[in-house]
């Protein structure tokens, strides 16, 4: 198991996915909260079956996966049936991180998740690690990638702790507005020699 674990977190859009590939690039085992967030409701699972018996089977599609988008327009707007959903895949989401934070071998591992913050995961984890960005490179690369609107990419936002809040967590923070793919790797580089030298002394 590794000794010393980060969390990596920041805004939609900040470029998590991105820094935390160039950490795989150096050896180090990468726990993704959105990975399995996905898995605890896959196919089958007692998840998907809890979800199906509260919101109905509108909610499958015909290959008996989870329509995210049309949950994701229901949780949106309806308080009571977020907090149900949060109540019954918190805790799922919560032990599997706490298996896979267990089998990483690592020098140190990342727990990558962009809700690391606001759903308390920050005490799994030893050092935050912040990606911050500004709110219309955010809008900008999210409208693209995702071909959502700047309404809906706001509404993400708002969701999301506020970034003031979000870098006041932070022990470490990569700006990533608009750099180089080589500043990135440098930024990287250094954070990583630095969580090697804590890991060793933990």
């Amino acid at each position: 198991m590794s000794n010393f674990i980060v969390g990596l977190t920041g805004g939609i859009g900040s470029g998590k996915t991105t820094i935390a590939n160039l950490f795989v690039k150096l050896g180090i085992d990468i726990i993704d909260a959105d990975v399995i967030a996905r898995d605890v409701v896959a196919l089958d699972s007692p998840g998907l079956k809890a979800i199906a018996k509260y919101f109905g089977d509108d909610y499958i599609q015909v290959d008996g996966t989870l329509d995210r988008a049309l949950l994701r327009k229901k949780i949106f707007s309806n308080d009571t049936d977020k907090r149900w959903l949060n109540e019954l895949l918190h805790p799922l989401i919560r032990q599997q991180i706490t298996t896979e934070l267990s089998s990483a071998t690592s020098n140190y591992c990342l727990l990558v998740a962009p809700l690391l913050i606001e759903n308390k995961l920050t005490n799994l984890v030893d050092r935050v690690l912040v990606i911050d960005v500004n709110e219309a490179d955010q809008i900008s690369r999210t409208t693209k990638r995702d071909k959502n609107s700047i309404a809906q990419v706001q509404a993400i936002i708002a969701s999301q702790i506020n970034r003031a809040d979000r870098l006041k967590h932070a022990d470490d923070v990569i700006e990533n507005n608009a750099h180089s793919f080589d500043t990135l790797e440098t930024a990287v580089l250094k954070l990583h020699q630095s969580y090697l030298i804590l890991s060793n002394t933990s």
